[in-house]
């Protein structure tokens, strides 16, 4: 318990100590207009308070990433709590703040604008195909985890609920974002909140259950996974969402254009993702203390982290309150599938300067996303969650690059984007060399230094290229 409790107080004291700092180093300025209120259309950008703005955005980066990744992450022992802890703090936090208030900087843009206003064309046009894809596939991801869980509850036919949810989805898609998310999603991201306080509460007071039973501090360093899979990188692509997640800087331009004032966002981006991360901590706890252990989780878990939520929630909270557990978690990822296919919608619209306010040319951009969505899912889970987490890791390490790039031109202190940016970076060449099924399979020491390496040149490239370039306006038709 006392570990427990001292990363969720890292958390916590990260936000108040190290996100002030990031805030500093960004310099905020709270007299000037926000796109909420320069560009209020009445669809996508809508003033909201900043309460609510939290909420939502805590939902839109929530899905099952922040409590399948730990659980997954969970079998390489307590090591993945430590890596929520830090990448959550320096790296995961930083990457929302900063893809929220460029935004917020930049009329509301979304991710490839961004990028290629800091990075240039190239990464732009990059990042406009790897973005859409992502979304794609991590709303496919969050159509099928529910609808598989509700099945699951019901024993009605998954199709059901697969069909019921892409119903749902395409109309919170193209409808106001006040109308659904905005009247809604509150009222959710406090019954997660909740629940996710519930199982904590229930797992320190159960009698058959220890939290984190026989683990040391040394096991914090240790790789205890009972398949013998490497804790490099792989931990690192596992555990995205609750540490370090590129999904995140998809979603954050929705509430960069309802956010009010240039101070709610440290609130709003940096505070929703330590919410997160002690989200992914809590999941992360109960997956290694429910069943005793990485052994026990293992045999549970049965190769799909859905059982372990079914089987945590019902056995620590009972058939009401496990219901209402359950149905905390499946609301997460359809808070966030939704938003990732109206993201998609937004970043095709600006590539194609299609304005937004008239229903029908929303309806000409998101009727494609949800037939090739729809398409995909009929892909084996195992094969979009190994796809998604790549493509996850690749879009964080992009936006840390565009965060770095800007502090680099106003000669700011760039080393909060540059540490995390090059970790990342490291992690996903390195993923991808070693990877026998996603990349090139070469050994792990290879691999390792390969991405360094390539790292280190990277590195080199964008700060001499970008240093004391300054500030350019974006094209007035952006």
């Amino acid at each position: 318990m006392m570990w427990f409790l001292m990363c969720v107080g890292l958390l916590l004291g990260g936000y108040f100590i190290y996100g002030k700092f990031v805030e500093k180093v960004f310099g905020i300025n709270t007299a000037r207009q926000t796109p909420a209120f320069t560009k209020t259309d009445g669809v996508d950008y809508v003033p909201m308070s900043k309460g609510k703005v939290y909420l939502i955005q805590l939902l839109n980066i929530a899905g099952v990433g922040p409590i399948f990744g730990p659980i997954l992450g969970a079998l390489y022992g307590p090591a993945a709590m430590l890596w929520i802890v830090i990448g959550c703090i320096f790296a995961g936090a930083v990457h929302d703040y900063f893809s929220g208030m460029l935004s917020v900087r930049n009329n509301g843009q979304s991710v490839p604008n961004l990028a290629g206003k800091y990075l240039g064309n190239s990464a732009k046009h990059f990042m406009n195909v790897f973005a859409i894809i992502l979304l794609l596939l991590v709303g496919v991801v969050f159509i099928s985890a529910p609808a598989g869980l509700l099945g699951k509850l019901t024993g009605w036919d998954v199709s059901l609920f697969l069909g019921i949810i892409f119903t749902y989805y395409l109309i919170a898609t193209i409808v106001p974002v006040d109308k659904i998310i905005g009247r809604l999603y509150p009222f959710f991201g406090a019954l997660l909140l909740f629940m996710s306080v519930g199982l904590t509460i229930a797992l320190i007071v159960s009698n058959e259950h220890t939290l984190l039973p026989g683990f040391s501090a040394g096991d914090f360093l240790s790789n205890l996974n009972p398949n013998d899979m490497p804790l490099w990188p792989a931990l690192f692509i596992t555990i995205a969402c609750g540490a370090v997640s590129g999904f995140h800087a998809t979603q954050s331009p929705l509430m960069a254009r309802c956010v009010e004032n240039e101070s709610n966002g440290r609130f709003v981006f940096y505070g929703a993702m330590i919410g997160e991360g002690i989200i992914a901590l809590i999941w992360c706890a109960i997956a290694l203390s429910f069943f005793g252990g990485v052994e026990g989780l293992n045999a549970g878990m049965a190769g799909n982290p859905a059982n372990v939520v079914y089987e945590a929630s019902t056995g620590l909270l009972g058939a009401v309150g496990g219901f209402m557990a359950i149905l905390g978690v499946i609301v997460l990822p359809i808070t966030s599938g939704d938003t990732a296919f109206r993201s998609a919608r937004l970043i095709l619209s600006e590539f194609f300067k299609m304005p937004q306010t008239a229903l029908p040319k929303r309806l000409v951009l998101a009727i494609p996303l949800f037939v090739i969505g729809a398409i995909l899912t009929q892909v084996d889970f195992g094969v979009i969650w190994r796809y998604f987490g790549v493509a996850n890791q690749t879009t964080a390490v992009m936006m840390l690059w565009t965060a770095s790039a800007y502090l680099l031109r106003h000669n700011k202190l760039h080393w909060i984007c540059t540490v995390p940016a090059m970790f990342m970076t490291t992690v996903v060449i390195s993923f991808l060399l070693n990877s026998a099924t996603l990349g090139a399979g070469l050994p792990m020491t290879v691999s390792t230094i390969a991405g360094v390496v390539s790292t280190l040149v990277i590195t080199a490239l964008i700060i001499v290229k970008t240093k004391g370039r300054g500030e350019e306006e974006l094209p007035e038709e952006a």
